[in-house]
């Protein structure tokens, strides 16, 4: 039985690592400490960079981890750990390319495979991208991904595509991102009938593994053994070339998941443990992850061009200056605005030095949570193909069919994470971000990893379930509240859209209006919510819900601004609005609200 266990994660910029302990009263975080990650020249070596955070965790604890270099396993009078596990999305995290016949089918099925499995897609081949042969060979070498998944066709179908793809492939030889003569793992999980012509394909250039067909027929998708065989690749050949990574999963005896992947499970337990849908989102510095756990399947997407320091500029382009400005509640200023995208982009660790800059910035991440669930959205969906009568013209062109599975009425649990939501000087400003973002509907419960325990958990699943389940019931999440939130267009002031009926008394939702009931974190109530004609919360338009709902720091939130949000254009009204909102929901000092000075 573990009584001390170590976690570490190995980040991009920092490596974090934390301790925990087995009481008489259960486990607890007796500490954290952090230090910057060496993966990079000049050191090299990412057990520099986990060695100055053990350290620093052995002055903070006053426990004795440690024996020079090596750490000491197990746990013997007082001294060392029973356990070290660990995460890594250093160096970029797991990159790899994907290939498939048809972009929104045998492409997209591999692309869903790759992200479950913790990875950031590089690129997406196929026969429909536009592209000629040496272009294709062209953005291959230029990649330089860690490992290739090829897929194509179903069982009995194309061969000579599939055996085509894996020609160019071979041609391109790209290569490896970390060590020298190191052959780039090749997973092939398309058409069974062409796996002979794939391996004359590949020959000796790559290093070939051959699994299940992802996509057997056009009415299934077999995701799982493409994603174990990711996993299986990252620990045994992309993390033994990269550098330090030898030691470090020494350390933590192949205890090791990318960073996305140990959040995803971290989470999918949680929606087996609460028993509801969860969606979940990462935002830090570079990219944004969006995790969805739906009707107990598990999906995920990264945005990899949307962050909150790196990536700033992406989220401008893609949402436009005017979409960041409307969040605002202050006179339109497009300079300041483009003013503190570049500063950041410059000096990307800043943190916000006055109440305005973190306004600002707090509206850069609704808009960057906003496009991330979107590509969520447009990805987690139906598969292609099914039940169609396609002629011959109709082929390559099915954008018209796989609705999304997302569905943020049957959404119960929201669960935030990343710098600007953990670490928002007030937790409503948290609360505020997500359902402003998100815009969930119907009775929606909201909470936050304040502590970056999420990666930990998911890889200490295989040491201690019951551990986990702990902390996720107890301290890895902060509860936020419960935010009801009706679905149906805007009406105009004066006539509720919807009654609430609790134990304390009876509140109207109002149209264009937040209101806060108070629910302390720990509380469960019964809530009845009786809509109004033609608005939703679940059980159809009119029809009331009954349901008990969790308290939070922030409480029980009313949301009456209609579904879609929409601002108003006149500047006025627009900021009226904002303050209010605000306001309500406690989230800055007033004084905080003026706009004026230097933003």
């Amino acid at each position: 039985m573990e009584n001390r266990i170590i976690a570490a994660d190995v980040g991009s910029t920092t490596t974090k690592v934390t301790l925990f302990e087995r009481g008489d009263d259960g486990w607890r975080l007796v500490g954290k400490a952090v230090a910057p990650t060496t993966v990079e020249a000049p050191e090299l070596d990412v057990m520099i960079g986990l060695r100055n955070a053990v350290t620093k965790l052995e002055r903070r604890t006053g426990r004795k981890l440690r024996d020079g270099a090596r750490l000491l396993v197990p746990l013997r009078g007082g001294e060392g750990t029973d356990a070290f596990v660990a995460t890594s999305s250093a160096g970029g995290g797991l990159q790899m390319l994907v290939t498939g016949l048809v972009k929104t089918m045998t492409a997209e099925s591999a692309h869903r495979a790759a992200l479950g499995a913790g990875a950031v897609v590089s690129d997406i081949l196929s026969l429909d991208d536009g592209r000629v042969l040496m272009e294709r060979i062209d953005a291959i070498r230029k990649v330089r991904p860690d490992i290739v998944l090829i897929t194509g066709g179903t069982d009995g179908g194309n061969i000579s595509a599939v055996a085509g793809i894996a020609e160019y492939i071979a041609m391109a030889n790209p290569e490896a991102r970390f060590g020298k003569d190191f052959k780039i793992p090749v997973i092939y999980a398309g058409n069974a009938d062409a796996r002979g012509l794939v391996e004359q394909g590949i020959m000796d250039t790559l290093e070939l593994s051959v699994i299940d067909n992802v996509r057997a027929s056009l009415e299934t998708e077999e995701l799982d053994p493409a994603r174990e065989e990711i996993h299986r690749l990252f620990l045994e050949h992309v993390m033994m070339r990269a550098p330090g990574y030898k030691t470090l999963a020494s350390w933590a005896a192949g205890k090791v998941r990318p960073t996305p992947l140990a959040v995803g499970e971290a989470l999918a337990y949680l929606a087996e443990f609460r028993g509801c849908d969860v969606l979940g989102v990462d935002i830090g510095g570079a990219t944004t992850d969006v995790f969805s756990v739906i009707s107990g399947q598990f999906y995920r997407t990264v945005s990899a061009n949307l962050g909150m320091s790196y990536s700033t500029a992406n989220v401008l382009a893609e949402a436009n200056v005017e979409s960041i400005l409307r969040w605002l509640p202050w006179a339109p200023d497009e300079n300041a605005v483009r003013n503190w995208n570049f500063n950041k982009m410059i000096r990307p660790t800043t943190l916000p030095q006055t109440a305005n800059d973190l306004i600002l910035e707090q509206a850069v991440a609704r808009e960057a949570l906003r496009l991330s669930l979107g590509h969520h959205r447009s990805l987690v969906r139906g598969l292609k193909g099914i039940q169609q009568k396609r002629g011959v013209g109709d082929i390559f062109n099915q954008s018209g069919t796989g609705a999304t599975l997302v569905d943020l009425m049957t959404t119960e649990l929201l669960v935030g994470s990343g710098g600007v939501l953990s670490y928002a000087p007030r937790r409503s400003q948290a609360a505020l971000m997500m359902i402003d973002a998100f815009q969930p509907l119907g009775v929606t419960e909201l909470m936050v990893d304040s502590q970056f325990l999420l990666p930990h958990l998911g890889v200490l699943m295989d040491v201690d379930p019951e551990m986990v389940q702990e902390f996720l019931d107890k301290e890895a999440l902060v509860p936020l509240g419960t935010v009801i939130a009706p679905s149906g267009l805007p009406v105009s002031s004066g006539h509720p859209i919807a009654q609430v009926e609790t134990e304390e008394g009876s509140f109207h939702i109002e149209p264009d209006e937040i209101r806060v009931v108070p629910l302390p974190p720990g509380n469960v109530a019964p809530v009845t919510v009786i809509p109004k004609r033609g608005f939703d919360v679940g059980n159809g338009p009119g029809k009331p819900v009954t349901v008990n709902v969790g308290g939070g720091v922030v409480g029980l939130i009313l949301d009456g601004r209609g579904r879609p949000l929409s601002l108003p254009e006149d500047d006025g009204r627009r900021i009226a609005l904002l303050k209010r909102w605000a306001k309500a929901m406690d989230a800055y000092p007033d004084v905080s609200l003026t706009g004026e000075g230097d933003s």
